[in-house]
């Protein structure tokens, strides 16, 4: 007669030590695989997979077994045929999809901010030395300002514009808009100097002003801000000039009130 032998069974405990070492293990997968691809976010001709594990502090081998899961799914692609990688579109469809999502968060903030002050309010992406006008709430009074949507302004000589070279240092600036900046008006100021001297004030009152530097009759103010991405946008009140010098401190105290109340709502559904 054979008697069967019964095995101990595991205790608890071991499964859950397995289970969270698993759980760390792909975290760690995840927050690497990350890491790789914020290392190659300002390349456009990619990076080699040593160049990559240099920048990410990982051993070749790792970068390799990720960046080959990523290139499965479209994250990265070949940037050449020596090997180097890039981001892919399936990154392009994401941060699209992102952009649309903070439009959506943003479109009722936008819409109180354009009530509480009868005139229109605008929202811009930053492309370059462009922005590039993405959402607008048109205001109420009769005597209003409309931009379309999808259209361009540079950054030197817009409110919006530059609340957003106000995030950058004085290096950066003169990199990206250069030292010759195009008169749009008698009022646009064309000398750099000019120009960073104004942005430091920007810096410390947390807005910006175009008072017809753009447009002759339009001024505005503007703020820049982060969406959920990290990337910048920028809000921004344009009034007719008449309106303007009246207003003007109560549209900055607006605009900086409704960036601190959108920060507050992204911090609290991305922790």
């Amino acid at each position: 007669m054979s008697v069967a032998m019964k095995h101990p069974a595991q205790p608890p405990t071991a499964d859950k030590h397995r289970e969270k070492a698993q759980e760390k293990s792909q975290v760690q997968v995840i927050a690497r695989a990350a890491s790789i691809m914020r290392a190659l976010e300002d390349t456009t001709t990619g990076l080699s997979l040593g160049e990559i594990a240099l920048k990410v502090g990982l051993a070749r081998s790792t970068v390799q077994r990720i960046v080959a899961a990523l290139e499965t799914e479209k994250l990265v692609v070949a940037a050449s045929p020596a090997g180097r990688v890039r981001l892919g579109p399936t990154i392009l469809r994401l941060a699209g999809s992102v952009r649309t999502d903070f439009v959506a968060v943003a479109r009722p903030f936008l819409v109180e901010l354009s009530k509480e002050l009868h005139e229109t309010v605008d929202l811009a992406s930053i492309k370059g030395d462009h922005l590039v006008f993405i959402d607008q709430v048109i205001g109420s009074q009769r005597l209003r300002t409309v931009s379309a949507v999808g259209e361009t302004f540079p950054l030197y000589c817009t409110a919006n514009g530059k609340a957003y070279l106000a995030t950058l240092d004085d290096e950066a600036i003169e990199a990206l808009i250069g030292r010759n900046l195009k008169a749009r008006t008698p009022h646009t100021v064309t000398k750099l100097s000019q120009l960073l001297d104004e942005i430091r004030i920007v810096r410390r009152e947390g807005y910006a002003l175009d008072r017809e530097e753009h447009t002759l009759g339009i001024c505005a103010a503007g703020i820049a801000m982060r969406d959920m991405l990290g990337n910048y946008v920028a809000i921004s009140v344009p009034v007719p000039t008449q309106r303007f010098e009246k207003d003007f401190k109560t549209i900055c105290e607006r605009l900086l009130a409704t960036k601190r109340t959108l920060e507050s709502q992204l911090s609290s559904t991305n922790p």
